[in-house]
């Protein structure tokens, strides 16, 4: 029996096989159901073209023949009126070379890495993301938030790292904390009751100064039960008066858009849940963030991980949505050897992007205009944006404090300096 990596390239080779009588039918979904399992979808005209339908009927056959227990054995193919409708809402890509074959991929999770929403918002949004955790993340958004504070800018920062929560503890005193968070607010807005917990999710940080800072935290003072919320949070809501739901992404940028529109920061960081999960999709591709950092260590599981994500936005055809939002950060850059260890994080993140993201250059043409950037181009997303490691500064059991401290703010600056100069140009060119 093949395995689920297989299949898809054994129906390549079965398609392949039909030559060009393939290209008279007009469209052929693969319909990849929850447990793996493989069905042919098609217009229910074709049963009135015999000769048609015995292309399907071959083709579904050919594929119970290679794909045993993957394909049922009844129902092989489903004859439907209106073909478009099943795959409204499904991520979906074509099957490379076959133009009138779509892959229907249907995902437990409502997770979709593939629906890019637009950048709207009159903020800057700005998301966190490592596909890694402990990579200093969360810390350098704290530090971001508090020094664009200090040029006097309006800023909004949401912990939506929901499964390991934090963030708000380095910007917010246990004082200031609020009564509620981004989780109860998810819980109570599908019982219609999110204005109940609205007002009291979000508290002005005391390192506000010539700016503000405001924080929406994971949760509230008083977390309550905070597992079983995790168990409801991703569920979309119903809407009786249309018959018809809200996916939780669609409910989480409502939710900010409220936000924006009640505060109206200048910018709006988003610390993501490290990984490739629910919140990481929420996170990346739907809430219309015009940036999107990608910290990053030197090693094997980071590129690998990338590699993934790249490519899956490459096979779906969304990647051209996304790419220009991307940008790699060098996360905590060693001090004893910064030169050696930037350069091949430099080189890697290259090498990443060159096989996934960029164009390639057409030989007969190196005029064209191409997405495509040379390895040491300082402008180019795979260039990291650098932070630095700093022993003394990792030992700090919170950010609070400290970024009271006159000392450590130099010390700080140091540290994050570079990064932080970069994001200033993204918020003041944009």
């Amino acid at each position: 029996m093949k395995t689920f990596d297989e299949v898809i390239p054994e129906i390549t080779t079965i398609l392949q096989s039909q030559g060009d009588t393939l290209k008279q039918i007009e469209k052929l979904i693969i319909n990849r159901d929850l447990n793996g399992r493989i069905r042919l979808v098609v217009d229910e005209k074709i049963k009135k073209v015999p000769t048609l339908e015995k292309i399907v009927e071959t083709i579904a056959q050919n594929m119970a023949d290679a794909l045993g227990p993957r394909v049922p054995d009844k129902e092989k193919i489903l004859y439907e009126s209106k073909i478009d409708t099943i795959i409204n809402g499904v991520p979906c890509f074509s099957l490379e070379g076959f133009p009138n074959v779509i892959v229907a991929d249907r995902l437990l999770t409502e997770s979709d890495w593939t629906n890019i929403v637009p950048i709207k918002s009159d903020s800057h949004r700005i998301v966190f993301y490592s596909i890694k955790g402990g990579v200093g993340r969360s810390t350098a958004l704290a530090v971001t938030a508090w020094a664009l504070a200090e040029e006097g800018k309006k800023v909004m920062v949401l912990d939506m790292d929901l499964e390991s929560p934090g963030l708000s503890s380095s910007l917010l005193s246990r004082e200031k904390s609020t009564a509620y968070g981004i989780a109860d607010w998810l819980i109570e807005d599908l019982v219609d009751n999110d204005e109940e917990v609205f007002p009291y999710m979000t508290a002005l940080s005391d390192l506000s100064r010539n700016g503000e800072i405001y924080v929406v935290p994971a949760y509230g003072k008083y977390p309550g039960e905070y597992i079983s919320k995790m168990g409801r949070a991703w569920m979309p809501k119903y809407l009786e008066n249309n018959n018809s739901r809200e996916l939780w992404q669609s409910r989480l940028n409502r939710l900010l858009n409220k936000l924006e529109k009640k505060y109206k920061p200048d910018v709006v960081l988003i610390d993501s849940r490290a990984g490739i999960d629910e919140i990481s999709s929420a996170c990346i591709t739907g809430l219309g963030a015009e940036c999107i950092l990608l910290f990053s260590i030197d090693s094997d599981q980071t590129w690998d991980g990338y590699n993934i994500l790249f490519h899956h936005w490459l096979r779906h055809d969304t990647v051209l949505k996304i790419r220009e939002r991307l940008q790699i950060v060098g996360a905590m850059i060693p001090e004893n050897v910064p030169d050696e260890y930037k350069d091949s994080l430099c080189e890697h993140a290259w090498n990443l992007f060159i096989d996934q993201i960029y164009d390639v250059i057409p030989a007969d043409n190196v005029a064209a205009e191409v997405f495509s950037f040379n390895k040491d181009d300082t402008d180019a997303p795979h260039y990291p944006w650098p932070v630095h490691w700093n022993r003394g500064f990792a030992s700090l059991p919170n950010l609070h404090q400290p970024l009271q401290q006159q000392a450590v703010r130099a010390q700080i600056m140091g540290i994050f300096g570079d990064f932080i100069d970069c994001i200033k140009e993204i918020i003041n060119n944009g």
